[in-house]
């Protein structure tokens, strides 16, 4: 068998180490390299069972600007409060979006769009952060659908991935919203971060995100303020999705046989394939991948269909918040992995380039075993189109945010997890998800260690919920500079052994107990049913304490 790109990362024949293939090959032939764990998979699983005249081939990429998510208004805040609070409203309900030009699709939305509208918010407990508190109130209106012939509910369960919720505010998967309810979350914005809100209702959380429930969140505080990095219209979401389309515009869900869900259509904040004008000037690019099952390698190139050499981007964050230093990753060596769930940010300096250039995020095929696609428009994301002068008074410094490095030696415990596939589900330690089992322990304050294994057959994208992790090492060998800051969402390739080190139950300052979720972020594979929970002390309250109520009982925030 093949090393896979990660395995080939370690022992520094990729990325930093260097990528030993010509960066003028072009993506079939770097295709061809793929591994035989990669084409086992696909003899497996079978080609796909749809038509290769779809309507989504008809789409011409780089024909629809970019668009940036709506931003999303309180529609109340009280000032009067030890933190003020800001109070939101969202509607989730059926609506009507353009992908193919021309038609329509439906969608499942937060507040009608494609993604979900972002929520920006003051983070931070210092003095100097001012920061502010956020109740979200989600009201579901999306009714019913067909599903094996039978008319059933569309229930939710709202989780903002990487805030440090209360338990009955962390979207716990078995706390349901039933259409014609809504439900009151509070989010207490303790650092600094770019986090999303999304679809967690069990067994269905695959098809109603894949449908359209996720949006972005963005958290500020004063510190990061202080930086002076890219602000405004230049602090950009990019928001990745993949999707595919039915020739009546309909979206198909289709999961292989419980296995993993991949589109044909490339999608950055709700548009296939977008073109982006730009100013000669650095801009900040909040990365999140919202997509089902794809994992991304994203970098750079002057050509939609091959790698060029020296174009770069510097990545200044995680999934938890800024790195301690940036990290430049310089085409075609180096790529940004990103996995289901993963958020990662990054400044390009266009100034590097004359006006008239055009610049294509691509996703090249190299050494990738689990994509599998029959698209090779899927390889490139979107274009940038250098058109302007503008002044640019940000920075990029040397130094971020400094983090402080957890001490393996301080743990006092080691616990395993195996990420494994039977002939019928995907389990963790041979176990499926139970409500009534808790699978981990810690008390307020421990530092643990975490073994996540796999056990192979397919990249799990390990999600952890409440606690912010440090990777300690992959099969021994150091995580890539660009991991190495705060994150709760891991990349587990075939075979490998992630250790991850936290501090259990402290986040600003304060400790909290309760029952949180483990969980594979490949999404098909946390339905059926790669799903754990663990419980931080004793008797927290219960994540369904404050459970979802009838519209008739709602008043005005």
């Amino acid at each position: 068998m093949e090393l896979s790109r990660r395995e080939a990362i370690k022992l520094g024949l990729t990325g930093i180490g260097g990528l030993l293939i010509p960066f003028e090959l072009t993506d079939s032939a770097l295709a061809e390299t793929s591994s035989d764990c990669s084409n086992c998979l696909r003899s497996e699983i079978g080609s796909p069972t749809f038509n290769q005249e779809e309507l989504s081939h008809q789409i011409i990429p780089f024909q629809r600007p970019f668009q940036r998510p709506p931003l999303l208004q309180p529609v109340r805040s009280y000032e009067k409060r030890r933190r003020p609070l800001d109070c939101y409203e969202i509607t989730m309900k059926k609506a009507q979006v353009e992908i193919i030009p021309g038609l329509n699709t439906e969608v499942w939305s937060y507040n009608g769009t494609l993604p979900g509208p972002v929520i920006r918010q003051r983070g931070g407990f210092r003095d100097e952060d001012r920061g502010r508190d956020s109740l979200v109130r989600c009201i579901n209106q999306l009714g019913t659908t067909q599903e094996n012939g039978r008319e059933i509910p569309i229930n939710t369960s709202i989780h903002l991935h990487g805030m440090a919720s209360l338990p009955q505010y962390d979207g716990y998967a078995e706390d349901l919203i039933c259409p014609k309810q809504f439900k009151d979350y509070f989010y207490p914005n303790d650092r600094a971060a770019t986090i999303w809100y999304h679809d967690h209702a069990i067994d269905r959380t695959s098809r109603n995100v894949y449908m359209g429930l996720a949006g972005m969140y963005i958290v500020e505080d004063e510190e990061e303020r202080q930086f002076n990095l890219p602000k405004g219209e230049y602090d950009v979401p990019l928001i990745l999705q993949d999707l595919r389309l039915a020739d009546d515009g309909s979206l198909i869900f289709n999961d292989r046989g419980q296995r993993s869900l991949y589109g044909d259509v490339s999608l950055v904040n709700g548009v296939p394939w977008p073109y982006m004008k730009v100013a000669r000037r650095k801009y900040r690019f909040r990365v999140l991948n919202a997509s089902t099952s794809r994992l991304y390698q994203l970098v750079l190139s002057q050509k939609e269909n091959r790698l060029t050499t020296g174009e770069k981007l510097a990545v200044i964050g995680t999934d938890c918040g800024l790195l301690d230093t940036p990290v430049e990753l310089a085409s075609p060596l180096q790529t940004l992995s990103i996995a289901p769930a993963e958020r990662y940010e990054f400044v390009i300096d266009f100034a590097r380039y004359p006006l008239g250039t055009q610049l294509f995020l691509r996703n090249p095929e190299i050494q990738n075993t689990s994509n599998i696609d029959s698209d090779d428009r899927l390889q490139t994301i979107m274009r940038f189109d250098i058109d302007r002068d503008e002044p640019d008074d940000s920075s990029l410094p040397d130094r971020l945010r400094p983090i402080k490095r957890l001490d393996p030696n301080q743990a006092v415990r080691t616990r395993k997890f195996r990420f494994e596939r039977t002939s019928t589900k995907w389990l963790i330690n041979n176990k499926s998800w139970n409500k009534d089992r808790v699978d981990a322990n810690p008390q307020p304050g421990d530092i643990e260690i975490w073994e996540l294994t796999n056990n192979g057959g397919w990249m799990h994208p390990v999600h952890i919920h409440f606690v912010d992790w440090q990777i300690l090492d992959r099969n021994g060998r150091p995580p890539l500079a660009y991991e190495r800051g705060w994150k709760d969402v891991f990349q587990i390739d075939h075979f490998e052994t992630v250790r991850v080190i936290a501090e259990f139950g402290r986040r600003s300052g304060d400790y909290l107990q309760g029952k949180f979720m483990m969980h594979c972020h490949n999404l098909v594979h946390e339905d059926h049913s790669m799903m754990t929970q663990f419980e931080v002390g004793e008797n927290g309250l219960s994540p369904c304490s404050e459970g979802a109520l009838p519209l008739s009982e709602i008043r005005p925030l």
